[in-house]
This record gives C-alpha cells, sequence and structure tokens, in this order.
C-alpha cells in the first residue's frame, strides 16, 4: 500500500480507527515523521494528541551512512526496538550476537 504523503497515511490509518471514536484514548505520535500521521488519527477521533521525542537507535557495524535503524530511545528505560516479522530485528545487520 503507498500513500501520498504522511497526512494520507494517517487518514487512512483514522479510517480504520473509526471503532475507537468515543473511547478515551490519546493518541501518541512519535517525533519526526509519525507526529503528522498521529495528527490525522487524532483529528479523526475526536482524541487528544501527545508526542514522545525519540532518537533513532542504528545499526552498529553497518557500512555507509547510518540510515538503517533498529529501534528508537526516549527517556531512560524507554525503547521501541524494531522487529521483523521472526521478531529478530538484527539479524542481517552484521553486528555481533551479543550486541543484540
Amino acid at each position: 500500500m503507498f500513500f501520498a504523503d504522511r497526512a494520507d497515511a494517517g487518514r487512512r490509518l483514522a479510517a480504520r480507527l473509526e471503532y475507537m471514536r468515543g473511547e478515551q484514548v490519546v493518541v501518541l505520535g512519535l517525533s519526526r515523521g509519525g507526529v503528522p500521521v498521529a495528527l490525522e488519527v487524532a483529528r479523526a477521533l475526536g482524541a487528544p494528541l501527545d508526542v514522545i521525542v525519540v532518537r533513532k537507535l542504528g545499526v552498529p557495524f553497518q557500512p555507509g551512512p547510518p540510515a538503517r535503524s533498529r529501534g528508537r530511545t526516549a527517556a531512560p528505560g524507554w525503547c521501541s526496538p524494531c522487529r521483523s516479522q521472526r521478531g529478530d530485528g538484527m539479524r542481517g545487520s552484521r553486528a555481533p550476537p551479543t550486541s543484540w
């Protein structure tokens, strides 16, 4: 599925979450790319929006620019790891398994 932009993605996501309208929910947007998506969801659901400021966790031992990411971190103790369908998000990163 392709989206015109992040706002379009948010509107499409909001359409799928319409059943949550009227519930006590807060929409959280991760800083950078997630906020425009979350804004559209919050608007459509009539829910409050909050933002979590995060920093990308790069993959160690990757050649070239650090474009690859395996998670996000915010305050100490808050980490959102990226995972593959098998749950082994670091496999294939050339990072030694002891660093996972």
